[in-house]
């Protein structure tokens, strides 16, 4: 059994890189949305889908060499398809339909509601840890939510409550994405994220192709692809890397920090229709945001003895391998081992070490 002392440090810089990794896909993710406005302004939604996801694809391809990590496997395919039809193909298709029809400002600050629902999925689907202070954050920031779409109803603020509505409805299929990309986590992120791509950017050619849909100038096209590489194939990859570490719920929550980014961004570049209603509905998900960062898990838990094989890699380090190697590897690595039951206490997410129950 391993001290209380010497497990926390250990598993605490596992939880900061965790949070890095989602803050890091956050933010590539935040500073497109203005963009993909702007030059998706005269594109259909099919044509600014297929761009998005193609330059995803290009994104992804120095990923793709050799990794430690798990490849995918044939029993995988049903859920890439699942994928990449819901969140490289149906999401960014109502984004960016909802995006057009939406002041800049108050679209970025409600692509935040992608977070509520990719928590609240992760409670129902994987029974993930839900404590009061979540849920609070989660209810205030629900409510910033109700704000700026009631605001946009009634006149207040510029922008139509429709636009908004299908925006509200891309986020939902990007949480459904995010909740049956779970599994995938422990994949290699770099084929996880092209093969999502690849099915996206086809489905979305066919539609824009078969719709007639309006295509952007060469321009307007290279920064939409520049947008996929980095806020949908960087952002992705990241996003999966963090996933991985702590859980569908937690990291939707620091993801959540990205329309604040996009917001900013926006206003930077002249868009001042910001109204009172959209800075209290912004300042209501600031502060659920910030009960998302603050949030602390240690407890005593029990890891019962198991074999498994990772399919992510794993270190000698992390207070949870401790099985002997003939020769030990040099950093990460993965194979098959043993587990010997475990008791101890340390702050730690929705790991593959951590799915465990709460009463």
């Amino acid at each position: 059994m391993l001290g209380l002392a010497m497990d926390a440090p250990r598993e605490r810089s596992v939880i900061a890189r965790g949070v890095m990794l989602a803050l890091l896909a956050a933010l590539a993710f935040g500073l497109t949305t203005p963009l993909v406005q702007r030059a998706g302004a005269l594109a259909g939604p099919f044509a600014t889908a297929f761009l998005l996801y193609a330059g995803a694809a290009l994104g992804t391809a120095p990923w793709l060499r050799r990794s430690p990590a798990a490849p995918l496997v044939r029993g995988d395919l049903g859920r890439i398809v699942g994928i990449g039809l819901l969140g490289a193909a149906i999401a960014p298709t109502l984004f960016a339909w909802g995006l057009r029809r939406s002041a800049p400002a108050g679209a970025s600050i409600l692509t935040n509601t992608e977070a509520i629902f990719t928590a609240l999925l992760a409670r129902l689907l994987f029974r993930e840890h839900l404590g009061r202070r979540v849920l609070f954050a989660l209810s205030l920031m629900l409510a910033g939510g109700v704000v700026i779409v009631g605001a946009s109803a009634s006149g207040a603020a510029s922008g139509s409550a429709l636009g908004l509505a299908v925006l509200v409805a891309g986020m939902f299929a990007w949480a459904l994405d995010n909740a049956l990309a779970r599994p995938l986590a422990d994949r290699d992120p770099g084929w996880v994220v092209a093969a999502k791509a690849a099915v996206g950017a086809t489905a979305t050619a066919t539609l824009a192709l078969a719709s007639g849909d309006v295509w952007p100038s060469a321009g307007c096209a290279l920064v939409l692809l520049a947008c996929g590489a980095t806020g949908y194939g960087l952002s992705l990859r990241l996003y999966l890397l963090a996933q991985r570490r702590i859980g569908a719920a937690r990291t939707a929550s620091v993801f959540a920090l990205a329309p604040f980014v996009g917001a900013v961004l926006a206003w930077a570049l002249g868009d001042r229709a910001g109204t009172a209603s959209i800075a209290a509905g912004a300042a209501l998900f600031g502060l659920g945001t910030w009960l998302h960062l603050t949030e602390r898990h240690r407890h005593p838990h029990v890891h019962d003895a198991t074999a498994h094989a990772h399919a992510h890699p794993h270190r000698h380090d992390d207070g949870h391998h401790d099985h002997s190697h003939d020769v030990y590897p040099a950093g990460e690595h993965s194979h098959s081992h043993v587990h010997a039951r475990l008791e101890h206490a340390h702050e730690h997410g929705e790991d593959l070490h951590h799915r465990h129950t709460h009463s």
